[in-house]
C-alpha cells in the first residue's frame, strides 16, 4: 500500500506550526500558573496571625488593665498616663511596620481596631469619674463603633475585603489620644481648656462617623463584584 508524503517543504511547515503552538500552550501555562501563585501568596500572606503589627495590638491589649490599675487603683496618674503613651507609640509602630514591611494582614485589620477602641472606651470611662463631661466622646464613641462594626461586617460579607482605618479615622484617634493622656496626666486642668478639648474630640469624631458611614454604606449600595474589589 502506498502512503502519499507530503513534500518536504510541507513537513517543515506543519512542524514549525506545530512547535509555535506548543511554545504558546507552554507559555500561557506559565503565566497562569505564575498568577496563580501570586494569589496564594497574597491569601497565605493576608491570612497570617503571627506577625510584628499583629503582636503589638495583642500587647496594646494588656495595656488595659495596666492602665485601670494604675489610674483607679495606685491613682498614679503619671505612670497612667506613660502606659497611655507607650499604647499609642505602638499603634503607631504596627502601622509603619505593616506597611514598610508588606505585613498587612486580615486579623490585623480586625485586631489593630479592636484594640484602639477597647482601649479608648475603658481610657474614656476611668476619666469620667473626674470630668463628667468625657460622657459625650464615649457615647459617640460607642456609637460610631457599634455603627462601624455591623457596616463593616455586611461590607466584609459582601466583598470578603476588610476595610482598613481612613485618614479621617486615624486623625480622630489621634486627637483622642491627645486629649487622654493630658486629662491623664494633668490633674488640675481648667475646665475651659478641658471643655475646649472635649468639644474639638467631638467635632472630629462625629466628622469621621458621617465619612465612615458614606464609605460602608456606599459600598453596601454598590453593584461590585467580590472580583471588581480584588482586582482594583
Amino acid at each position: 500500500m502506498n502512503v502519499k508524503s507530503l513534500p518536504a517543504h510541507e513537513d517543515v511547515e506543519l512542524i514549525g506550526r506545530a512547535g509555535r503552538l506548543c511554545v504558546e500552550l507552554i507559555q500561557s501555562l506559565e503565566i497562569k500558573t505564575e498568577r496563580n501563585g501570586n494569589q496564594i501568596m497574597t491569601r497565605e500572606q493576608k491570612n497570617k496571625i503571627l506577625t510584628i503589627p499583629n503582636i503589638l495590638s495583642f500587647f496594646r491589649l494588656c495595656l488595659i488593665p495596666v492602665f485601670v490599675w494604675l489610674y483607679r487603683v495606685e491613682q498614679s496618674y503619671s505612670l497612667a498616663g506613660g502606659v497611655l503613651l507607650l499604647s499609642g507609640l505602638t499603634d503607631v509602630m504596627d502601622g509603619r511596620i505593616a506597611r514598610k514591611y508588606n505585613s498587612i494582614t486580615n486579623f490585623g485589620k480586625a485586631l489593630d481596631p479592636i484594640a484602639d477602641k477597647l482601649t479608648q472606651a475603658v481610657v474614656l470611662f476611668c476619666l469620667v469619674a473626674r470630668f463628667p463631661f468625657m460622657m459625650w466622646p464615649l457615647i459617640v464613641l460607642v456609637l460610631k463603633e457599634v455603627f462601624a462594626g455591623i457596616t463593616s461586617l455586611l461590607v466584609i460579607h459582601k466583598t470578603e475585603k476588610v476595610m482598613g482605618a481612613d485618614w479621617h479615622g486615624k486623625v480622630s484617634t489621634f486627637l483622642l489620644y491627645a486629649m487622654m493622656i493630658i486629662h491623664v496626666v494633668w490633674f488640675d486642668i481648667s475646665p475651659d481648656f478641658s471643655d475646649f478639648l472635649v468639644v474639638v474630640n467631638l467635632v472630629m469624631m462625629i466628622i469621621s462617623f458621617v465619612l465612615y458611614a458614606i464609605r460602608n454604606i456606599g459600598m453596601l449600595l454598590s453593584t461590585k463584584t467580590y472580583d471588581d474589589y480584588v482586582d482594583s
